[in-house]
């Protein structure tokens, strides 16, 4: 690792890729007077960031060995490697920064990549839109060395207010990231159908969204926590909503949809769930317990 004594507040840093991502870390870099070091494949992509006080680096080599803190964010995991893997030696002696969006198994063998080379390693996950990049809110996820975290953590925190350690296995920040990603996209779904159903009888999305908005916060949101307790506890005793409940329901759901000219397919997959888990007897557990279905789905 670095040994810069450089004050977090000045760390140099280089940013590996500018694309719509990479160029937001740059100029949230930039915005809180980091010394910034930008390369890319395309030059051009750095030109605005030049004129606003970055340095452009000619060559990546150039760029890895401007400061002790190097962040990459590229397309793919294997650009990733495809740019990185011939300047192991410009790595050495420096903290590396994987922002790339990748899956935990990529995450890890980049990390053993790392290892191998002697290189300091962080592995990330960004959990913002690149407008929220430099946000007290913004979430990024960090796993990894323990010290380069502790070292650069005041540095990291400039890309987003939220930045949390996970912990040593690198890994970890994309099976969150995934995690989360499941839920908005199950909630972007579930809107989805509700819409292409109401939309069947003229009900427009903005007359309808004060009710999605409320439904979710005073009915869903506050689900969670209890949820959450259940899985853990793997106690899916419920007085409130059975599986028996739920089955109906969907029923109605999918019915409804296709009497209304809606396709159901958005919703076939949960009810599919739903169904098989009360065939196994377990129709008085609460929605929860189809997580059992999900950790033994051939059991």
């Amino acid at each position: 690792m670095s040994t810069d004594t450089t004050s977090p507040a000045t760390t140099p840093v280089s940013v590996i890729g500018l694309g719509m991502m990479g160029t937001a870390l740059a100029e949230a870099f930039l915005g809180q007077g980091h010394p910034t070091t930008v390369w890319n494949r395309s030059p051009q992509k750095a030109e605005q960031l030049v004129s606003r006080g970055a340095t452009g680096a000619d060559t990546v080599g150039a760029a890895l060995t401007a400061g002790p803190l190097v962040v990459v964010c590229l397309s793919t995991d294997e650009a990733v490697h495809e740019v990185l893997d011939p300047e192991v030696e410009n790595l050495k002696d420096r903290v590396l920064v994987n922002l790339t969006s990748s899956t935990p198994e990529e995450a890890r063998a980049t990390a053993a990549w790392a290892e191998r080379n002697g290189i300091t390693y962080l592995d990330g996950a960004i959990m913002a839109t690149p407008p929220l990049v430099g946000q007290p809110q913004a979430l990024i996820f960090f796993g990894g060395s323990a010290p380069a975290f502790e070292d650069h953590q005041e540095t990291l925190r400039v890309l987003g207010g939220a930045a949390t350690y996970l912990g040593d296995d690198t890994g970890l920040p994309s099976l969150y990231d995934v995690a989360l990603l499941g839920i908005l996209w199950s909630t972007v779904a579930g809107n989805i159908q509700a819409l292409a159903l109401l939309g069947t009888e003229g009900v427009t999305a903005e007359a309808f969204l004060p009710y999605a908005t409320a439904w979710l916060n005073h009915v869903a949101v506050p689900y969670l926590p209890r949820l959450a307790e259940e899985v853990d506890s793997q106690d899916y005793a419920t007085d409130v909503s059975t599986l028996n409940v739920n089955k109906e329901a969907i029923a109605h759901l999918v019915s409804a949809s296709r009497s209304q000219g809606v396709s159901p397919d958005l919703v076939l997959p949960f009810q599919a769930l739903i169904e098989r888990r009360v065939a196994r007897g377990h129709g008085s557990d609460s929605l929860s317990s189809l997580i059992e279905e999900l950790r033994k789905p051939s059991a």
